[in-house]
């Protein structure tokens, strides 16, 4: 376990840094019961800062495969009312939201991948509404993780449960600057460095992005008409910046949903509904997925990639480098928040209407027109090898080079 002092700035660093809670606001925190310890920890610090109240919206990842091996497939797509409720005062109360990412990597094991995909898509078009207030930026939110025993084993499976625990700790201290003497201070000079490269490729207004690797990777991604790259601290639509994601790396925005072409193969494994998926390889016509393999997982793969039109297509590209805190650990992680800032990434599905100018004022048809995609689904998966070279093409085409081997070169 961590220090009592370092969980008091964790908990301090998704408050502040993370969700930017302000006095008087009623704070979410969304976490498996498994976390219930950390997630006090945060109330605490919430209500020491002046939140007005804290709201816990519970989950259990054991009763949810438990439901999923023995419900059957009509009763768990009904999504209750009160979940919808629940979600719109969450919207309607303007809270903000702090969520604890610590799921089993393999929670679904062994269940019916149809019955999965179906549930999935239920439960991602009840969420719509509450989707779309986080990824335009209406409420602000954060993601943080701590060790559970079921993630912890996936990550250290030779070691005791409690020795994996203590692991998982050390390298969440290191990866999170807790380890720093004033962790809120580091984080904001490590966002201010991921700005610079953010303006770096703003400045430039790339036509498309040419990524090529070792593995087969060849691909073109063009990118959204008046794209913008962001980074780390975001502008919630209240004014006030937050952090969405922590531990964050990444510099992203939004693809051309219909000038994508080529093949890319995964770096990483994807672990998305409580399955693994690894060595897959996507190939991409005209910004659609038209045809794919996976070694692992093929069929959760297959039902992902089935879950509507808009899955097909791509809503986000990120980069970021080699040799950033999480990829030098050396440690998979099978958890999606620590994985994707280790390797540069794609998402299927919906892209994020901060990525292009004005995006939150746009209609969807209007969004659509400038090549951002919609969907039920955003999931993120880890492109970028070790030797990943990346270049912006320019609309003369004039490339400019921004990864050799894997880091950037600006």
């Amino acid at each position: 376990m961590l220090s009592a002092q370092k969980m008091e700035k964790f908990a301090e660093l998704a408050v502040t840094i993370g969700a930017n809670m302000q006095k008087g606001q009623e704070v979410v925190i969304r976490c498996d019961v498994n976390c219930q310890e950390f997630a006090h920890l945060i109330a605490k610090k919430a209500y020491e800062l002046g939140a007005k109240q804290v709201l816990m919206q519970w989950r259990d990842e054991q009763l949810s495969r438990l439901s999923m091996l023995h419900a059957d497939t009509e009763t768990l797509c009904d999504i209750p009312e009160y979940t919808i409720q629940q979600l719109q005062y969450f919207i309607d109360h303007k809270c903000c939201l702090i969520s604890i990412s610590a799921g089993d990597p393999n929670i679904y094991k062994g269940c019916d991948p149809e019955k999965l995909a179906k549930v999935n898509v239920a439960s991602s078009k009840a969420m719509a509404e509450f989707r779309k207030a986080t990824m335009s930026n209406y409420l602000r939110w954060t993601i943080v993780s701590v060790p559970t025993a079921g993630w912890a084993k996936q990550v250290f499976p030779n070691d005791p449960v409690d020795v994996a625990i203590d692991k998982m700790w050390d390298s969440i201290a290191s990866i999170m600057r807790l380890n720093e003497e004033d962790p809120v201070e580091a984080w904001r000079k490590h966002i201010a460095t991921l700005h610079r490269r953010a303006d770096f490729l703003n400045a430039h207004n790339f036509k498309y992005i040419h990524m090529t690797s070792a593995n087969g990777t060849d691909l073109k991604v063009g990118l959204a008409k008046d794209h913008l790259w962001l980074a780390a601290e975001e502008m919630g639509q209240d004014g006030l910046k937050f952090t969405a994601n922590m531990p964050t790396e990444e510099i992203f925005t939004a693809p051309h949903k219909d000038h994508v072409d080529g093949v890319v193969k995964n770096a990483l494994p994807l672990v998305n509904n409580g399955n693994i998926i690894d060595g897959f390889s996507l190939t991409f016509k005209d910004g659609k997925v038209v045809d794919f393999s996976a070694e692992t997982g093929y069929e959760a793969l297959k039902g992902l990639l089935s879950t509507d039109e808009g899955v097909l297509h791509l809503g986000e590209i990120a980069l970021l480098g080699k040799n950033s805190p999480i990829a030098e650990s050396g440690i998979l992680f099978y958890n999606t928040l620590f994985d994707e800032n280790a390797s540069c990434h794609l998402a299927f599905g919906k892209a994020y209407p901060t990525t292009v100018k004005n995006g939150n004022d746009k209609t969807k048809e209007e969004l659509q027109e400038m090549g951002v995609n919609d969907s039920l689904q955003h999931v993120d998966f880890m492109v970028g090898t070790k030797d990943i070279n990346i270049k912006g093409v320019g609309f003369d085409g004039s490339e400019t080079v921004l990864f050799v081997d894997g880091e950037w070169v600006i």
